[in-house]
Protein backbone atom coordinates (compact mmCIF):
# COMPACT_ATOMS: atom_id res chain seq x y z
CA UNK A 1 0.00 0.00 0.00
CA UNK A 2 3.24 2.57 0.37
CA UNK A 3 1.61 5.35 2.30
CA UNK A 4 2.65 7.98 4.54
CA UNK A 5 1.02 8.71 7.22
CA UNK A 6 0.92 12.85 7.70
CA UNK A 7 -0.29 14.86 11.00
CA UNK A 8 -0.77 18.58 11.60
CA UNK A 9 0.96 19.61 14.43
CA UNK A 10 1.54 23.00 16.09
CA UNK A 11 4.25 24.45 17.78
CA UNK A 12 3.66 26.29 21.02
CA UNK A 13 4.63 29.53 22.26
CA UNK A 14 7.19 28.00 24.50
CA UNK A 15 9.08 26.33 21.88
CA UNK A 16 10.87 29.26 20.86
CA UNK A 17 13.28 31.47 22.26
CA UNK A 18 13.68 35.20 22.04
CA UNK A 19 14.38 35.62 17.93
CA UNK A 20 11.23 33.03 17.49
CA UNK A 21 13.59 30.02 16.42
CA UNK A 22 12.59 26.67 17.94
CA UNK A 23 14.54 25.13 20.44
CA UNK A 24 16.56 21.48 18.75
CA UNK A 25 14.95 19.52 21.52
CA UNK A 26 11.80 20.83 21.61
CA UNK A 27 11.57 20.52 17.74
CA UNK A 28 11.16 16.73 18.91
CA UNK A 29 7.91 16.94 20.24
CA UNK A 30 5.96 17.16 16.97
CA UNK A 31 8.04 14.42 15.77
CA UNK A 32 6.58 12.44 18.82
CA UNK A 33 3.41 13.70 18.69
CA UNK A 34 2.94 12.33 14.36
CA UNK A 35 4.39 8.59 15.89
CA UNK A 36 2.18 8.54 19.00
CA UNK A 37 -0.77 9.08 16.15
CA UNK A 38 0.87 6.89 13.46
CA UNK A 39 0.81 3.93 16.18
CA UNK A 40 -2.86 4.67 17.84
CA UNK A 41 -3.91 2.47 14.57
CA UNK A 42 -1.52 -0.37 15.94
CA UNK A 43 -3.24 -4.00 17.29
CA UNK A 44 -2.03 -3.77 20.59
CA UNK A 45 -1.58 -6.99 22.55
CA UNK A 46 -4.83 -7.02 24.30
CA UNK A 47 -8.45 -6.11 23.11
CA UNK A 48 -8.61 -1.98 23.67
CA UNK A 49 -5.36 -1.38 24.54
CA UNK A 50 -2.51 0.51 23.36
CA UNK A 51 0.04 -1.09 21.10
CA UNK A 52 2.99 -1.99 23.07
CA UNK A 53 5.94 0.10 21.34
CA UNK A 54 8.97 2.21 22.89
CA UNK A 55 11.98 4.54 21.26
CA UNK A 56 14.97 2.53 20.71
CA UNK A 57 16.80 4.88 18.95
CA UNK A 58 16.37 8.48 17.23
CA UNK A 59 18.58 9.96 14.62
CA UNK A 60 17.86 13.24 13.74
CA UNK A 61 19.23 15.82 11.02
CA UNK A 62 18.23 19.80 11.52
CA UNK A 63 18.68 20.93 7.76
CA UNK A 64 16.86 24.28 8.47
CA UNK A 65 15.42 26.55 11.17
CA UNK A 66 12.56 26.00 12.30
CA UNK A 67 10.35 29.26 13.11
CA UNK A 68 7.71 29.43 15.42
CA UNK A 69 4.46 31.13 13.90
CA UNK A 70 1.44 31.93 15.75
CA UNK A 71 -1.40 29.55 14.81
CA UNK A 72 0.94 28.11 11.76
CA UNK A 73 0.00 24.56 11.25
CA UNK A 74 3.14 22.18 9.93
CA UNK A 75 2.43 19.00 8.62
CA UNK A 76 5.04 15.80 9.91
CA UNK A 77 4.83 13.00 7.31
CA UNK A 78 5.95 9.74 8.73
CA UNK A 79 6.83 6.33 6.96
CA UNK A 80 8.50 3.06 7.76
CA UNK A 81 11.39 2.39 6.03
CA UNK A 82 12.07 -1.23 7.29
CA UNK A 83 10.04 -3.76 9.38
CA UNK A 84 12.50 -6.01 11.55
CA UNK A 85 11.46 -9.16 13.58
CA UNK A 86 10.81 -7.12 16.61
CA UNK A 87 11.18 -3.21 15.59
CA UNK A 88 10.63 -1.27 12.71
CA UNK A 89 12.42 2.27 11.32
CA UNK A 90 10.29 5.43 10.98
CA UNK A 91 11.16 8.24 8.96
CA UNK A 92 9.81 11.24 9.52
CA UNK A 93 9.88 14.83 8.01
CA UNK A 94 8.98 17.63 9.83
CA UNK A 95 7.91 20.76 7.01
CA UNK A 96 7.71 24.10 7.11
CA UNK A 97 7.32 26.59 3.99
CA UNK A 98 7.28 23.68 1.75
CA UNK A 99 10.78 22.52 2.80
CA UNK A 100 11.92 19.22 5.28
CA UNK A 101 12.72 21.68 8.28
CA UNK A 102 14.06 18.26 10.12
CA UNK A 103 14.44 14.90 9.39
CA UNK A 104 14.25 12.27 12.07
CA UNK A 105 15.00 8.32 11.73
CA UNK A 106 13.11 6.29 14.95
CA UNK A 107 13.62 2.80 15.46
CA UNK A 108 10.51 1.31 17.44
CA UNK A 109 10.74 -1.71 19.47
CA UNK A 110 7.73 -4.21 20.56
CA UNK A 111 7.71 -4.47 23.81
CA UNK A 112 6.10 -6.75 26.37
CA UNK A 113 6.21 -4.90 29.56
CA UNK A 114 5.23 -8.14 31.78
CA UNK A 115 8.42 -9.76 31.15
CA UNK A 116 10.30 -6.33 30.38
CA UNK A 117 11.46 -7.42 27.47
CA UNK A 118 11.53 -6.85 23.33
CA UNK A 119 9.21 -9.52 20.97
CA UNK A 120 7.89 -9.91 17.74
CA UNK A 121 5.89 -8.28 15.52
CA UNK A 122 2.34 -9.95 15.73
CA UNK A 123 0.68 -10.67 12.13
CA UNK A 124 -1.74 -8.49 12.62
CA UNK A 125 0.85 -5.29 13.81
CA UNK A 126 3.37 -6.82 10.61
CA UNK A 127 0.10 -5.84 8.06
CA UNK A 128 -0.88 -2.22 9.93
CA UNK A 129 3.00 -1.19 9.52
CA UNK A 130 3.84 -3.12 6.23
CA UNK A 131 0.79 0.08 5.03
CA UNK A 132 3.12 3.09 5.47
CA UNK A 133 6.56 1.09 4.02
CA UNK A 134 8.31 3.10 1.63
Amino acid sequence: MNATHEHEVQLRWGDADAYGHVNHARALGPLEDARLAMAAGSPGTAEGSEPDIILARLEVDYLRQLRYRLGERLCVRSRVLRLGTKSLTVRQELVQDGEVAIRADAVLVLFDFATDSSRPLSEAEREYWSGFQA
